[in-house]
């Protein structure tokens, strides 16, 4: 059984045309499969984001709170030496 040249012509393009299918068929795959993979990477850098901002926005409260806190011990540093400057005739503060 002798294959004449137009029967071999529509067998090679029938097996490029597979050849071409099969191989974007794999591209396909590939590419959402990579997709997939990206999406996962930039759902992991939102919630980093997120966590950071929630991070940042405790340390602001911890800050306030260190700072009122630094102020009051301000204000009563300065009402003790006040206190401490008008008696200084009954009893006195020794530096040494």
């Amino acid at each position: 059984m002798a294959i004449d040249e137009k029967q071999l012509i529509a067998l090679l393009t029938n097996f490029k045309d597979e050849i071409i299918q099969s191989v974007d068929h794999r591209l396909g795959i590939s590419q959402e499969d990579f997709q997939h993979k990206l999406d996962l990477v930039v759902e992991g850098q939102q919630m980093l984001a997120e966590k950071m901002d929630r991070v940042e926005d405790n340390l602001k409260g911890e800050i306030r709170k260190v700072d009122h806190r630094v102020t009051a011990m301000s204000a009563d540093l300065v009402e003790h030496r006040q206190d401490t400057e008008a008696h200084r005739k009954g009893w006195r503060v020794s530096e040494e």
